[in-house]
């Protein structure tokens, strides 16, 4: 043997058994990521088979619901409807004093008239009313004192809920909306306005 293949023998040699006596390092697997140093076991492990650790059972996640807000919380402005989840109205009409000589049509107009309230009710909730009111005092007494309302607004999707008889001469219908289109009605309406005055 020559000189280099000598000297590349007693390295590998060397190398070999510093090898052996240098323990090794596992890395755990874990948030901190420390070192952890483990001397090499000479002895071979006996082979155990491993068995399959059984999977726990997805558990079902709990979602955190928002907390919802006092009742105080909420401001004068909110509109009662945006709080509730349906919104009924109630109309009401008189049979005898319709327009019409025949019993039958005046009940159907009653029917009718009733409906046209309901949905007149149903419009006060989602849009509010438009007052006016004036009062004149004169000598420390009133001598005038007026009021003028007006409704105005979409209604769609209402559903008919009842069509009842009250009495011998009266009718009630009952509409009910869902709340959750009134902010899509309102909407539509300023659309509307905003059409009409351009």
């Amino acid at each position: 043997m020559n000189k280099m293949s000598k000297c590349t023998m007693v390295s590998l040699a060397v190398l070999i058994s510093a090898c052996q006596s240098i323990p090794s390092v596992a890395v755990a697997d874990n948030a901190s990521a420390k070192a952890e140093v483990k001397p090499v076991d000479t002895q071979p492990e006996p082979r155990v088979e491993a068995k399959p650790e059984p999977r726990p059972e997805p558990k079902a996640e709990v979602k955190a619901e928002a907390p919802k807000p006092a009742p105080d919380a909420v401001s004068m402005i909110t509109p009662m409807m945006e709080r509730q989840q349906t919104i009924r109205a109630t109309g009401y009409a008189v049979i005898s004093t319709q327009n019409h000589k025949n019993g039958a049509q005046q009940r159907l107009m009653a029917i009718r008239a009733s409906k046209l309230d309901a949905y007149r009710a149903l419009t006060e909730q989602v849009y509010g009313q438009q007052l006016d009111a004036t009062t004149t005092v004169a000598e420390m007494m009133i001598t005038s004192d007026t009021f003028r309302t007006r409704v105005q607004g979409i209604i769609y999707g209402a559903v008919l809920e009842s069509i009842t008889p009250i009495g011998d001469d009266t009718y009630e219908t009952t509409l009910s909306l869902d709340g959750r289109v009134v902010n899509d009605l309102r909407v539509l309406y300023l659309h509307q306005l905003a059409a009409r005055n351009r």
